[in-house]
């Protein structure tokens, strides 16, 4: 019974990462549907994160028997819990893809994105796909060092999202009110998705030491001892 009970527990975190893998693949393609104003592609995405959904739907109900039948307590009680937040975190990461998807369809035949800021949606498209990677490596390996790195990691979205609003309150800005809100979303999009994989490595901090994430990193920048 108790190998059952811990290989339930493992099949948790696989689908965890089925899930990560999934919304990764899901912010890349769609990057490409919106830059390429791809109708075919932006309509995959789209359908493609009920399978998300469906994940965590299992996950839930797997969690949750869990709890009923097993009462988990201390450490395995952390892994139910935690997994379920995780879950929450990619399932929002695939409903942002799935509006960056959207958009695509909105605009088309249209390219949604201007030419000249092409370049920093692609940026930021293939960071948020890099973060998530990061993010499942991270569930799969515990690496708690991997997981704070994510944090660092996103500031460089932080600083393309900026970018971006640069653009917007240029007064050469020449693309009209409507492309304005579009490129505004998009860049939350991308902010959000990766604050989701930010989060899912906290998360993953928490379950390994009992620690809240700044709390472990609080040590590092004093010049203390690390996790």
């Amino acid at each position: 019974m108790r190998d059952a009970y811990h290989e339930e527990l493992d099949s948790i975190g696989d689908g965890l990462v089925d899930m990560a893998r999934l919304v990764g693949s899901a912010i890349g393609r769609a990057t490409t549907a919106i830059l390429d104003a791809d109708l075919k592609l932006a309509e995959s995405v789209i359908a493609a994160d009920q399978k998300v959904d469906d994940l965590q739907h299992d996950l839930e109900a797997r969690a949750i028997t869990l709890l009923a039948r097993q009462q988990p307590v201390a450490t395995d009680l952390r892994i139910v819990v935690t997994s379920l937040r995780m879950s929450a975190d990619l399932e929002r990461s695939g409903d942002l893809a799935q509006h960056v998807a959207k958009l695509a369809r909105l605009r088309f035949p249209e390219r949604a994105v201007p030419h000249d800021l092409h370049a920093t949606i692609l940026e930021m498209g293939q960071l948020a796909q890099r973060l998530m990677a990061k993010a499942a490596e991270v569930v799969i390996t515990k690496d708690v060092d991997l997981a704070l790195q994510l944090e660092k990691d996103d500031d460089a979205m932080d600083l393309l999202h900026r970018t971006l609003f640069q653009h917007l309150m240029d007064d050469r800005w020449k693309h009209g009110i409507e492309t304005a809100v579009d490129v505004t979303l998009l860049g939350r999009y991308y902010e959000r998705f990766a604050d989701h994989a930010v989060s899912v490595a906290k998360r993953v901090v928490y379950l390994v030491t009992g620690e809240h994430a700044d709390e472990v990193q609080q040590p590092a920048a004093t010049g203390g001892e690390g996790a």
